[in-house]
C-alpha cells in the first residue's frame, strides 16, 4: 500500500474518533438539561416544596374544635368541605357541650371553641373573643300526636316552670306533660332559658346531653315538650309554632320567631393573632362558601 494510502486511511479513524466523542459530549449534556428539568418540575409540584394545587401553598396541619352539640351538622359540613379543599390539613371536632367547648380553648386544648349561645362577660374578660358565623332558631318539639301545635311565650314559661303540667290546660288532651331539655352547661339550654328568663327555674322530667337525644325522646314518649336546634328537627316530632309564628329561618331572619341564637366559634384572641391554619378557617367559614354551607343547613348567614 502507498505511503500516501496509509496516511488517508489513518485520517479518516481519527477522524471518525472525533465524531463520536462530540456525540457522547452532546448527550452528556442533553442528559444534564433532562434531568435539571425534572428536578424543578418535582419542586414545583409539592415534593419537597410548597405544594400546589388543592393544598393552596401547602397548608397543612390539624385544626381542633371542641364544643356545641347543636353545632354538629353545620361543623361536620364545613369540616369536611375544608378538608377537600386543603388536603393537607385534618379538622377534629369533638361535641361536649357550649361551656366544656370554652373551657377548652381557654385553656388552650382546643384552637376553637364552638358555642350555641353568646359568651358571658366573664369569658369575654378572660380574653375569649365571641366570633359568631352563623345564627340558629331554637325549635320547640312536640311528641307527633300532641293536637296543641302552637303555644305564646308565657304558656312556654308556665309549662317549663311548673306552673302548667297537663295538655288539657292548653285545649288538648287530658295527659300530663313531659318537659324534657338539656343538661347544664348545655349552649342550648341557657339560650333557651335566657330568652324566656327562666334561668335556674325550670322543671325538668328528663335533663339529656345532646340534640339528638331530646329529638328521640320527645319522638317516643307520648305528652312530651323539648327544644333543640332548628337544623336537627325531623318529621319524627311536631315543631311548634310560637305566637302563631312557625320556626323557619325567614321567621327568624325577620325578627317574628323570639327564639333564636347564634353559633359561636370562640378564639382565645382575636383571629388575626391565630395561627395561620385557624385564619384560613376563619377565611372559608365567613365566606361565600362557607356560609352557603351555613345556609343549606337551614341558618342564617352573618354575611
Amino acid at each position: 500500500m502507498k505511503q500516501k494510502d496509509v496516511k488517508r486511511m489513518a485520517g479518516r479513524r481519527e477522524g471518525r474518533r472525533g465524531g463520536r466523542k462530540q456525540l457522547l459530549a452532546i448527550t452528556a449534556a442533553l442528559i444534564m438539561v433532562i434531568g435539571c428539568l425534572a428536578a424543578c418540575g418535582n419542586a414545583g409540584n409539592g415534593e419537597g416544596g410548597n405544594g400546589s394545587g388543592k393544598e393552596s401553598g401547602g397548608l397543612t396541619g390539624s385544626l381542633s374544635l371542641v364544643g356545641s352539640t347543636s353545632m354538629q351538622n353545620l361543623v361536620d359540613a364545613l369540616s369536611e368541605a375544608f378538608m377537600e379543599e386543603h388536603e393537607g390539613v385534618t379538622v377534629t371536632p369533638q361535641y361536649v357541650g357550649s361551656s366544656a367547648g370554652i373551657e377548652a380553648v381557654s385553656k388552650g386544648t382546643a384552637d376553637i371553641g364552638n358555642s350555641s349561645r353568646n359568651l358571658k362577660d366573664s369569658e369575654k374578660e378572660s380574653g375569649i373573643v365571641e366570633n359568631i358565623v352563623a345564627i340558629d332558631g331554637i325549635a320547640v318539639c312536640l311528641d307527633p300526636a300532641n293536637t296543641v301545635t302552637d303555644l305564646t311565650k308565657q304558656q312556654l314559661t308556665d309549662i317549663y316552670t311548673g306552673k302548667i303540667t297537663n295538655w288539657s290546660e292548653l285545649g288538648g288532651s287530658d295527659m300530663p306533660i313531659i318537659v324534657i331539655g338539656r343538661e347544664a352547661g348545655s349552649g342550648t339550654r341557657s339560650a333557651f332559658e335566657e330568652l324566656l328568663g327562666i334561668e335556674d327555674a325550670c322543671v325538668y322530667a328528663n335533663e339529656l346531653d345532646n340534640t339528638g337525644a331530646v329529638i328521640a325522646r320527645v319522638a317516643a314518649t307520648p305528652g312530651s315538650i323539648g327544644y333543640a336546634s332548628l337544623d336537627a328537627i325531623d318529621e319524627s316530632v311536631i315543631s311548634a309554632s310560637l305566637e302563631g309564628v312557625a320556626a323557619t329561618a325567614e321567621n327568624i331572619k325577620a325578627g317574628t320567631y323570639f327564639l333564636s341564637r347564634p353559633f359561636v366559634m370562640a378564639t382565645k384572641g382575636e383571629i388575626s393573632e391565630q395561627s395561620e391554619l385557624v385564619r384560613a378557617w376563619f377565611d372559608f367559614v365567613l365566606g361565600e362558601e362557607g356560609q352557603k354551607i351555613a345556609a343549606n343547613a337551614g341558618l342564617l348567614t352573618v354575611d
